[in-house]
């Protein structure tokens, strides 16, 4: 069963685009669908991680308000911090689940039990995923693959019950 999901940010939570003010303030969107979805795979009991290659305090706000317990920005080497967070975890890879869409998210997708990316994830990576979600980054991939997992581990029914 998967216990811990794994996020990328731009691609996956954002369309990936990364918008300047001309004042120099980076802004970024994120999907209300997949908010919801992250905020009640934690109240079910489960783990959130965000491993992103930049580093942005928009992206720290957004961990906080959804209560992300793990959050590491600025990751070159983004199997290595994984392969350190589920050693701190005592979690095996079979029990988490990744979303990426690039070339940087290649071996941590490539060790995941359950493996995701968006529709419009590079196709490098979409040819080694277990699923190619039809939602894209930003606008409900994150949640796509939430709702999947909820369903494969026959989880649906907790899931309403914190809204229904």
């Amino acid at each position: 069963m998967i216990k811990l999901i794994i996020l990328d940010v731009d691609g996956c939570l954002t369309d990936g685009s990364i918008v300047y003010s001309s004042e120099g303030v980076e802004t970024k969107a994120f999907n209300v669908k997949d908010g919801l979805g992250i905020a009640t795979w934690i109240r079910m009991g489960h783990q959130v991680g965000i491993i992103t290659g930049r580093k942005s305090s928009i992206v720290q706000k957004r961990a906080e308000e959804l209560g992300i317990q793990h959050l590491y920005q600025g990751v070159k080497d983004k199997e290595a911090v994984l392969t350190k967070l589920l050693e701190k975890l005592e979690l095996s890879f079979d029990e988490v689940a990744v979303i990426g869409d690039d070339l940087n998210d290649f071996n941590m997708l490539r060790l995941a039990g359950r493996s995701f990316t968006p529709n419009n994830g590079v196709k490098e990576v979409q040819e080694i995923v277990d699923t190619t979600l039809q939602k894209s980054g930003g606008e409900g991939a994150v949640r796509e693959m939430i709702d999947t997992l909820v369903e494969e581990n026959m989880q649906r029914d907790l899931f309403l019950s914190f809204w229904v």
